[in-house]
C-alpha cells in the first residue's frame, strides 16, 4: 500500500517489492519498520505508520533509508 509512496519521493520504479522482514512500535497508532527487497541486491528500509482504526486514515510511508543490504539490521529509525 506504500509503494507508490516509496516510488514518489524516489522518482522511480520498482519492479520487485518484497517485504522480507519487520517490527512494530506501538504509538498513538502503529509504526512498522519494514526491510524490503526492490531488486537485484537492493534492499530498503520503511517507516510506515498505520494510524488508529477511529481515525480512519490510509497507511502513510513516513520515512526511508536507501542503500541497504539483505544483512543490514532493521532498526527503528
Amino acid at each position: 500500500k506504500v509503494k507508490s509512496q516509496l516510488e514518489e519521493k524516489e522518482g522511480k520504479t520498482f519492479d520487485v517489492f518484497t517485504a522480507v522482514e519487520f517490527k512494530t512500535q506501538v504509538v498513538a497508532g502503529t509504526n512498522y519498520f519494514i526491510k524490503v527487497h526492490v531488486g537485484n541486491d537492493e534492499f530498503m528500509h520503511l517507516r510506515v505508520f498505520k494510524s488508529l482504526p477511529h481515525e480512519n486514515k490510509p497507511l502513510s510511508l513516513h520515512s526511508y533509508q536507501s542503500s541497504k543490504t539483505k544483512h543490514d539490521e532493521l532498526s527503528f529509525f
